[in-house]
């Protein structure tokens, strides 16, 4: 397959976004064909309704109040150029012990071995500071080699002067610039440019060994 730009993308024409699998682990994968963008973070931090607004569409990715319903790796394809990975979300996911235990091995799995991930974006709530689970999820994927971008959500939660306090704190938290932290509204859409243009230049980047 000829590969192609990330320019190609072109993200504010989205033409097409589909469905194509969930899987459970690598042979369930479908064939590394596009650069990927995984998407990852707490449960009921609005991770559907952001995917849902970078690719125009309501319902790509089904949205629920009840946090944990992703439970599978499920994978899209925006305009027959690139994948978008959504992960299962973690922390107080209301599902049972069993299910929680699988989701560490099957996550680990895909972020080490994916040949065409090209980086991760995780997603956390402006209104809270930064769990273990966070923390420990952006050393492993440093270890691992893995961009890591981070996008605050809900904003529109907040006050502007609330906001700037938050994203100072998490940034300090999390040892990044605050410029570095992108901050992401599902209701006003705010920051979706960002967001693109980010993923454009991990787009770019070569895959990690």
């Amino acid at each position: 397959m000829v590969a192609r730009r990330a320019t190609d993308i072109k993200p504010f024409i989205v033409k097409s976004a589909e469905f194509i699998t969930s899987a459970v682990k690598p042979s369930q994968y479908p064939l590394p064909d596009f650069p990927e963008i995984a998407f990852a973070g707490r449960s009921n931090v609005g991770k559907s309704s952001l995917i849902n607004v970078v690719v125009n569409r309501r319902r790509l990715v089904k949205t629920s109040r009840t946090p944990g319903r992703t439970q599978l790796i499920n994978f899209f394809l925006i305009n027959g150029l690139l994948s978008f990975v959504d992960l299962p979300g973690y922390g107080y996911a209301k599902v049972p012990a069993a299910v929680k235990k699988k989701w560490g091995p099957m996550i680990e799995t895909y972020l080490s071995s994916r040949k065409s991930l090209k980086g991760v974006i995780l997603i956390m709530d402006i209104r809270r500071s930064p769990g273990e689970e966070e923390l420990n999820f952006i050393d492993w994927l440093a270890r691992e080699g893995l961009t890591c971008l981070l996008v605050l959500t809900k904003i529109d939660k907040l006050s502007k002067t609330r906001q700037n306090k938050q994203r100072t704190m998490i940034a300090g938290a999390v040892d990044r610039n605050r410029e570095d932290l992108l901050l992401f509204s599902a209701k006003t859409n705010k920051g979706k440019t960002d967001i693109w243009q980010a993923i454009e230049e991990i787009a770019l980047e070569d895959t990690h060994a």
